[in-house]
C-alpha cells in the first residue's frame, strides 16, 4: 500500500509540473513535449486504477493522434517563421 501512494505521489507531481511546463514554457516544441508527458502520466493513474482500456485510449488516441497533429502543426509553422526571417 506504501508503494502505491509513493508512485501515485510521484506521477501526480510529474502530471502538475509537465501540466504547468505546457503553460508556462516560452518554446512551443517544448510545450508540445510536456503536453506528451502529461498524457502518459494520466494514463499511468489510469493504470493505477485500473482502467486499462481507458489507459490504451489516451495513449492511442491523445498521445498517437492529437500529439502528432500538434507535432505537424508545429513544425509547419515554424518553417513559417524561419523563411519571414529570411525573406527579411
Amino acid at each position: 500500500m506504501v508503494y502505491e501512494t509513493l508512485a501515485f505521489g510521484l506521477f501526480a507531481l510529474v502530471t502538475l509540473a509537465s501540466s504547468l511546463g505546457v503553460v508556462l514554457v516560452r518554446d512551443v516544441w517544448h510545450s508540445a513535449l510536456l503536453l506528451g508527458v502529461a498524457l502518459l502520466s494520466v494514463a499511468v493513474h489510469y493504470v493505477m486504477l485500473q482502467a486499462e482500456f481507458l489507459a490504451a485510449m489516451q495513449v492511442l488516441v491523445y498521445v498517437g493522434g492529437v500529439l502528432v497533429l500538434i507535432t505537424f502543426a508545429v513544425m509547419l509553422t515554424r518553417q513559417a517563421d524561419t523563411e519571414e526571417v529570411s525573406n527579411a
